[in-house]
């Protein structure tokens, strides 16, 4: 009888061992890639369970299975807190890998944030118990980079007072949704500002619209609804000095978060 159990997960180019998950390379960049879920466990019931898990969170289509049973000694409840591990945070990680050994976990690829990074440990660490140890060897990826590059600090314009984009906005749009297209599943937050012209509660509003707008135009050119949040902060955090027409244009803003 083997003594280890281990599974390997690999996520959008994440995996998890002791089980594992993995995700293959998209065959475009609008294709979402399989999930590969591979590694050895005790039980069908066990082999069961990971998968109703891994389908609800990526979708039956996405995984592949490659899990085999055999006669293995694992940890008590090892199935129920692998299993319990397996929840959208995964989603993300991307690329990585978790990989459970016995009582081991070790989670490595990359996420948008630092925040993100310390959350997917945490999780990690809650699905398990105190006699699990977890290995948080996750990167701060580049995505959020390639965001910030590809809006290269340029302005998305809207029609004067209102949240009707202007032909040169949406220009620039087109260009944030080809690289946000080739993220996979990361989600990513659009927040509106404006400068301090006007009420404060007027500008909060415009601010939203804004983000609004901007969302609704991506989801049209075919990111999904889901993966986008929209804040609106009006005047409250500026870049520049609002006493310059310049200052004021750069204040009137979209950013792009991973989240």
């Amino acid at each position: 009888m083997r003594l280890r159990s281990t599974l390997i997960v690999a996520l959008a180019a994440s995996s998890i061992s002791g089980a594992a998950f993995a995700q293959a390379p998209a065959s475009s960049a609008t294709t979402e890639r399989p999930v590969v879920i591979e590694g050895v466990v005790p039980d069908q019931a066990t082999k069961a369970r990971l998968l109703k898990n891994l389908r609800e969170v990526y979708g039956a289509d996405r995984v592949v299975d490659r899990i085999q049973v055999e006669s293995i000694a694992t940890p008590p409840n090892w199935g129920d807190y692998v299993a319990s591990m397996i929840t959208p945070g995964l989603k993300r990680v991307s690329p990585g890998k978790l990989e459970i050994n016995g009582q081991a976990v070790r989670v490595t690829g990359e996420v948008g944030n630092e925040a993100l990074r310390q959350q997917v440990a945490s999780d990690l660490s809650l699905a398990s118990n105190t006699s699990y140890t977890v290995t948080n060897a996750l990167k701060v990826g580049s995505q959020q980079k390639l965001l910030d590059q590809t809006l290269a600090n340029r302005i998305i314009e809207f029609q004067s007072g209102s949240a009707r984009l202007t032909p040169l906005g949406m220009s620039i749009l087109d260009e944030m949704v080809a690289k946000m297209a080739l993220m996979g599943d990361t989600s990513f937050v659009i927040i509106g500002h404006t400068d301090n012209v006007g009420q404060r509660e007027s500008n909060l509003t415009l601010s939203h619209a804004r983000a609004q707008a901007v969302k609704a135009y991506m989801v049209q050119k075919g990111i999904a609804g889901n993966h986008l949040d929209v804040l609106g902060k009006g005047p409250d955090e500026p870049v520049a000095d609002n006493t310059t027409n310049d200052g004021r244009a750069r204040n009137r803003r979209i950013e792009f978060k991973i989240q």
